[in-house]
């Protein structure tokens, strides 16, 4: 298997799935849920599906692994 992520095409989601995925975070920094994300860029990697970001409030990295429940 690849170490390298596969880029996906985050834009490609409709308005509404982006605004969650965007909306629906956690920040390992700030140790708070739903600050939302800005500049995501989507991934796979082994297999997963990621979204990747900088948090709202203090522009950590948060990351979202997305679940067959997401789809």
């Amino acid at each position: 298997m690849s170490d390298t992520p596969v880029p996906r095409d985050f834009f490609a989601r409709t308005p509404e799935e982006r605004a969650i995925f965007m909306h629906e975070t956690w920040c390992d920094n700030c140790q708070q849920v739903n600050l939302g994300m800005i500049e995501p860029f989507e991934y796979e990697l082994h297999g997963i599906v990621f979204i990747e970001g900088r948090c709202c409030r203090c522009g950590e990295a948060v990351l979202t692994e997305l679940t067959e429940d997401d789809f």
